[in-house]
């Protein structure tokens, strides 16, 4: 092992600094503590032949350096398993093949990690593709991800990792996957009785925030909840503020969902249906009886004129067009004057 890269990774990041700052206060507990390992208990088992650990940062991080034996995707879990439009492939043919081929088979156990916050909703699209795959029992997220390792006093390998091929038959679990028309049904009133979490911004939410055709969101949403504002917060040594940190907690999250009904149908989205990922894995992890995750979300919703939406803004093409015209006006006075000769 590379001398240096233990110094770069055993103090690297200022995240590394502030989780210190927080510690779970453990009053709540998971229903389904399983679903999170800890550094201790992924190193027990990661030696096993039927444990395959997926690094789902992009490939130039994960050659840096990861937890040894693990392997990557080529990608990020996020743009790995799921199509250009990013949504889940149709074909699931195409993920018996690419779990195959990385190792996985039916009997395998599978441990998604991150490096931060920027990835670990990477890992939680892999959670969320396994069990709507029907991979029970066997899929898990390393809690705190490559930041909890490295304090666990964990070394990394900047060794890519191969494990050999194998077969994997999905056993698709339908309803872990929440399709337009249900939610359609549901923003119509035509269906009762099911909880919608929008895992957005505020500002997403209220409309302010477009990133569609419009803004807004979908009636009878029963919460809205940031995915970050789920997670503990820690200073920014840097910032002096507090921000969101790449662990699950569960006095948070049951903070975050305290009034929801575990015992009803309950669906999360976003804007891609990625940061509801997250949102989808705490729902397991509390015990919801029928959680599910909205993989068109917002993105194809709010860009559909037909449906209908609360909180409805649309997007200012003339506002946009204006500053664009601007912007090409000063660009191009720029570009005269770097071309004036100089001294005249």
């Amino acid at each position: 092992m590379n001398g240096k890269l233990i110094y770069r990774y055993g103090i690297a990041g200022w995240l590394a600094l502030v989780v210190v700052a927080w510690a779970p206060a453990a009053f709540a507990k998971w229903a389904n503590p399983q679903l999170l390992l800890t550094p201790e208990q992924l190193q027990k088992n990661i030696e096993k032949s039927d444990w395959v650990v997926v690094d789902c940062r992009d490939l130039d991080a994960y050659l840096k350096g990861h937890i040894p034996g693990a392997v990557s995707l080529g990608k990020k879990c996020g743009t790995a398993l799921r199509d250009p439009t990013a949504r889940i492939f149709k074909d699931v043919k195409k993920y018996e093949g690419l779990l195959g081929k990385v190792g996985v088979g039916n009997n395998t156990h599978v441990v998604f990690y991150h490096g931060d916050m920027r990835d670990l909703t990477d890992a939680t699209v892999g959670f969320w593709v396994m069990e709507y795959l029907g991979h029970d029992g066997k899929v898990h997220v390393l809690n705190g991800g490559l930041d909890a390792w490295r304090k666990a006093g964990q070394r990394l390998d900047d060794k890519p990792a191969k494990k050999d091929s194998t077969t994997f038959k999905a056993k698709v679990v339908k309803s872990r996957y929440a399709s337009t028309d249900e939610i359609l049904k549901i923003a119509k009133g035509q269906v009762k009785g099911v909880q919608l979490i929008d895992s957005r911004t505020v500002k997403e939410h209220k409309g302010e925030d477009i990133r569609a055709l419009r803004g807004g969101h979908v009636p009878n949403t029963t919460l809205n909840v940031s995915h970050v504002d789920t997670l503990p917060k820690a200073k920014d040594p840097k910032t002096d503020k507090m921000v969101g940190i790449a662990y699950l907690d569960p006095d948070v999250a049951a903070t975050a969902f305290d009034k929801q009904d575990k015992s009803k149908r309950t669906i999360a989205y976003c804007q891609t249906g990625t940061r509801s990922t997250l949102t989808y894995l705490q729902l397991r992890l509390m015990g919801f009886k029928d959680p599910a995750n909205w993989d068109d979300s917002w993105h194809v919703y709010g860009s559909t004129v037909a449906y209908p939406a609360a909180d409805e803004q649309w997007y200012n093409f003339a506002k946009a067009n204006s500053g664009l015209r601007s912007l090409e006006n000063k660009i191009k006075a720029l570009e005269a004057a770097a071309a004036k000769p100089a001294g005249k």
